[in-house]
């Protein structure tokens, strides 16, 4: 009998090793101590119910952990996790539907404060310098005269200031202590990019229609303008709108068909890539000609390209769990993918 057991005690043990042994490959599911040296995607959660979630992929690929802010603090984000932005030490997480921004410490989310006035249907943060903050508020998105800039003090993590903008600010960038605001116009269109000096509006360059996405290279800034919808009334191409930045003026416009409307730009060296129709299209800035060349096949929601990958967001049926599938831009291959939450609508580099 004991013979028995124990030849059944190495069998199972045998089972078990090979067992394990085939998931060698296979991220391990828990929560670090820590989030640096990780990418940070930014999950919407679902519309008008339940909260957003925040999913951590280490830059190794061995560890996953996702929902982390709510296994660190207890606590959910809100609806719906919009977008997120670093300054300094702590992670500003934009969270529209609850109208409020969420402070965590970047790299192990424990929570540091939340601020839940001065702002109306908050989209996105970009830090300025150690102490300010700019924020980005649709207000009444069927209003398109009560939009603003909140202005923050992150020495108290408080509103300082409102700077009244054109309707439907959206992303922003910042360069030369100025910060570039693309009016892509909330539930209607605009077709603006706001200039931000201190607390004021400097200027607006007029852009393509819809304004969706922006980069920096070099003294130059490329806005990829989606163009009027067909249910808008009167469609209207989409465009690659190039400024200036020395000067503040509009150097180039590249346009695509009418039918067409890219969106999600990104940038790799001089390659800037964007979605086209269920394709990501590259371009060079050296000499552009769109669409470019389609090089990655998909529908994907967002796009960020760095050190020769492109990660792109699936939110697949937009209600169930998303993926983070991630390319090599070399031979444009699928180098891994993995799980998110409901709706992927952000990819930060927490580095």
């Amino acid at each position: 009998m004991k013979t028995m057991k124990k030849l059944f005690f190495m069998a199972f043990g045998v089972l078990l090793l090979n067992a394990c042994s085939s998931d060698d490959d296979t991220p391990i599911e828990y929560i670090p101590e820590a989030f640096e040296n990780g990418i940070l995607i930014t999950n919407e959660g679902p519309f008008n119910n339940g909260s957003g979630t925040i999913t951590y992929v280490s830059n190794d690929f061995a560890t996953v952990a996702q929902n982390i802010y709510r296994t660190k603090n207890g606590k959910e984000l809100g609806n719906i996790v919009q977008s997120m932005g670093f300054q300094n030490d702590n992670a500003y997480i934009v969270v529209s539907n609850s109208q409020k921004i969420t402070i965590a410490n970047r790299y192990t989310f424990q929570s540091v404060d939340s601020i839940t006035t001065g702002l109306n249907n908050p989209r996105y943060f970009i830090g300025a310098d150690g102490n300010k903050g700019y924020v980005s508020n649709w207000g009444d998105p069927n209003d398109n005269s009560d939009d603003y800039i909140s202005v923050m003090d992150l020495r108290n993590n408080t509103i300082s200031a409102t700077i009244p903008v054109a309707f439907g600010p959206e992303k922003m960038v910042a360069y030369n202590n100025r910060i570039y605001v693309a009016h892509q116009g909330a539930y209607g269109q605009n077709n603006l990019v706001s200039v931000i000096f201190g607390n004021t509006v400097e200027s607006t360059i007029t852009v393509g229609d819809v304004p969706n996405s922006m980069v920096i290279s070099g003294n130059d800034l490329y806005v990829l303008c989606g163009g009027n919808p067909s249910y808008a009334g009167t469609e209207t191409a989409g465009s690659l709108v190039k400024i200036d930045l020395s000067t503040g003026q509009v150097s180039q416009t590249y346009t695509f068909e009418t039918t067409q409307h890219p969106n999600s730009l990104t940038i790799d060296a001089t390659n800037l890539l964007y979605n086209l129709d269920g394709k990501v299209y590259k371009v060079n800035t050296a000499s552009i000609s769109l669409p470019g060349t389609g090089i990655i096949d998909g529908f994907f929601y967002t796009l960020q390209a760095k050190n020769g990958r492109l990660y792109a967001t699936d939110a697949k049926d937009f209600a169930s769990k998303g993926s983070l599938n991630i390319y090599d831009l070399s031979t444009n291959q699928l180098v891994q993918d993995f799980q998110t939450g409901i709706i992927p609508g952000g990819i930060y580099f927490n580095d």
